[in-house]
């Protein structure tokens, strides 16, 4: 029998073939070092994270509220520790409404990190606005605002959402077309000045009886107003409207 022989190769040929098989090993080690070291895409799941929270913590289902959610990058120049555990969370100080932040930390890694990626919430529903010029010390009615769609969260304030809150109440300042009606535009109006004779309404269990009184102090429907009545007696009601104190006995 021949024996098969394995002939050496030649010097030149075997340099190459140890240069082919290096260069593809370099590769390959590159290739594993990036898949290991390959970060998460933390701006996706904070995106995601951050969809649930806001419906979950700012859902109202009178308002019927549409959110959209939208999230920024990470600082391209933070090189992170790899993660076996990510937590999410919202920062103290900021909050899903409007321009906020999501923080994103390590609690589970050989380097414990914290970051934070910017995150703006918009949430679209209906809305009283005003349709014209309104001014300050102002009484609104029906025939200035008009229903539209806004978003909501493009101002911290309250929306005022329920006529009730607004309807009748006298303007803080100036407001002009297209502005949405909040907290802080409107306050109540006040309905008689101290002095003014009003009439009370006295409600105890199981009776009511009502009289004349002097106002001693100024009435604003809802809020509470000092009265005298006929016999001299001092008391304090709620204000039900421009001639009556409601008082609870």
């Amino acid at each position: 029998m021949k024996r098969s022989r394995h002939l050496p190769l030649a010097p030149r040929w075997q340099a190459k073939v140890l240069a082919l098989l290096l260069a593809a090993g370099m590769l390959l080690l590159s290739g594993l070092a990036r898949a290991q070291s390959a970060e998460p895409d933390y701006a996706a799941l904070a995106l995601k994270w951050a969809r649930t929270a806001v419906v979950a913590t700012q859902a109202d289902p009178a308002a019927r509220l549409r959110y959209e959610v939208s999230v920024g990058a990470l600082d391209s120049r933070l090189k992170l520790a790899p993660c076996g555990n990510v937590e999410l969370y919202v920062p103290p100080g900021s909050r899903l409404w409007g321009h906020g932040r999501v923080g994103v930390r390590c609690v589970d890694g050989m380097a414990r990190w914290n970051v934070s990626l910017p995150v703006t919430v918009r949430a679209f529903g209906r809305a009283w606005v005003v349709r014209g010029q309104v001014q300050t010390g102002s009484t609104l009615t029906q025939a200035d605002v008009v229903q539209a769609e806004v978003d909501w969260a493009e101002d911290t304030n309250p929306v005022l959402a329920d006529a009730s809150s607004w309807l009748g109440q006298t303007a803080t300042r100036n407001m002009s077309t297209g502005q949405v009606l909040r907290a802080g535009l409107v306050r109540p109006t006040q309905v008689f000045q101290a002095g003014t004779q009003v009439r009370v309404v006295a409600q105890g269990a199981g009776f009511q009886v009502s009289g004349d009184a002097q106002a001693l102090s100024a009435g604003v429907v809802g809020q509470m107003a000092r009265v005298r009545m006929d016999n001299g007696r001092v008391a304090s009601g709620t204000v039900l409207d421009a001639r009556t104190v409601k008082i609870e006995l």
